[in-house]
């Protein structure tokens, strides 16, 4: 990062309750609660519970697990959930955020055929953001591949920190989808990484989302630099765990993942951890 910021506490390590996927997000919340997550993010999308306040207030509750983040329903996907308006949207993320204690709404860049939206998405993030204490954290994405075909599906454009939003996430896995160096990137987002989706990627071209350590991301290196650098976000666990055959195997990749994460974000013996670099 671009400075140093003493004493930062350990980030909190949560789970995306996408991780579960194609299970519930109440079994988001019961798997947290079991393994001992620190919270959970929302993934808002089709699943009824997702979209509902007051019954994601009774699950916190009933499991002790607090929502750290909400995510906007930004997929393909989700294009009707919440509205088809775009801002209206984010509006019902920052409410439901407010309402549940979050910090953070995640949100993506607008789709190239959203238009209006698009060319509005710079100014409207930084509006909103001054009208509220959530962070509106804008993710970096990636280009579209097809064997040699190249589409660019996201405006601005998928690399976020060539626009001016005052918070990002860095997603890993999707940093290795669009051949980027997430190392670098966190370096450019500076002190504007306020939240991470930590997984990890062979580096194909598909999105992979794999546990950390199974793949090829410096997912250890990202980790150990978050804390000298001052991150006072939270680190979210966003794997794909749909091929796994069990409800244990689920567990199992799940447990995997908090333990690489709380290891690596662990301080370092010596205390010399390096920091980002912008």
């Amino acid at each position: 990062m671009a400075e140093q910021k003493a004493h930062a506490p350990e980030p909190k390590v949560a789970l995306s309750t996408a991780s579960v996927y194609p299970e519930s997000t109440a079994t988001a919340f019961r798997i947290a609660a079991r393994l001992g997550y620190d919270g959970v993010e929302v993934m808002v999308w089709n699943d009824p519970v997702s979209q509902d306040v007051e019954a994601l207030r009774r699950l916190s509750d009933h499991y002790r697990v607090p929502v750290l983040a909400v995510h906007a329903p930004c997929l393909l996907i989700t294009q009707r959930v919440w509205s088809s308006d775009p801002w209206t949207k984010l509006q019902r993320a920052r409410s439901a955020a407010e309402r549940l204690g979050a910090t953070t709404v995640v949100v993506h860049p607008p789709f190239r055929w959203q238009r209006q939206y698009a060319r509005e998405f710079v100014r409207g993030i930084g509006r909103m953001s001054e009208e509220t204490e959530v962070r509106f954290a804008v993710e970096n994405m990636y280009p579209w591949r097809y064997r040699d075909r190249e589409a660019l599906a996201y405006a601005p454009g998928w690399d976020v920190t060539e626009e001016d939003y005052p918070h990002f996430t860095l997603d890993l896995s999707h940093a290795a989808t669009s051949r980027s160096d997430p190392l670098a990137m966190a370096g450019r987002m500076g002190d504007r990484l306020g939240h991470v989706h930590f997984a990890d990627s062979l580096g194909s071209a598909k999105d992979e989302h794999l546990v950390p350590g199974r793949g090829e991301q410096p997912c250890a290196a990202l980790l150990e630099r978050l804390v000298p650098g001052g991150f006072d976000g939270h680190v979210v666990i966003e794997v794909n765990t749909r091929r796994a055959m069990s409800g244990a195997e689920r567990e199992a990749d799940l447990a995997e993942a908090l333990a690489f994460t709380r290891r690596h974000l662990a301080p370092s013996p010596s205390g010399a951890r390096e920091a980002f670099r912008p």
